[in-house]
């Protein structure tokens, strides 16, 4: 319940709060979202198997914004897209984990009817 509450306050901030982020931040901050939303959906993955760990969650979500922030300020420094290497595996991994818990879901509420 305070999760839904939560993802309710965040997304009436997020659409009538304006954010306005300069252009040459906004990879880190495309980046820093990326790594976001692979925690919360490894997060959500970990809920569906039984087995979430907070410090394993809390971890990744900071180790990952991290590691994805520094590959981006590397590559910024070399003139070169490393924040790429980021966005591939971070999206492989979303959509993965993704592809994970849609199956569950349907596997666990919905008969299984052969059309």
């Amino acid at each position: 319940m305070i999760i839904a509450i939560g993802l309710m306050i965040g997304l009436v901030l997020g659409l009538f709060v304006p954010i306005h982020i300069p252009s040459q931040y906004s990879p880190y901050v495309a980046i820093a979202i990326l790594a976001a939303l692979d925690s919360v959906f490894g997060g959500m993955r970990a809920s569906v198997q039984k087995n979430f760990d907070m410090r394993i969650f809390i971890s990744g979500f900071f180790g990952n914004a991290l590691l994805a922030a520094m590959l981006t300020y590397i590559g910024k420094k070399l003139d070169l897209d490393l924040y790429l290497a980021a966005v591939i595996a971070f999206g492989a991994r979303l959509f993965q984990n993704f592809a994970f818990i849609r199956r569950f879901i349907l596997n666990k509420y919905v008969k299984n009817d052969n059309i």
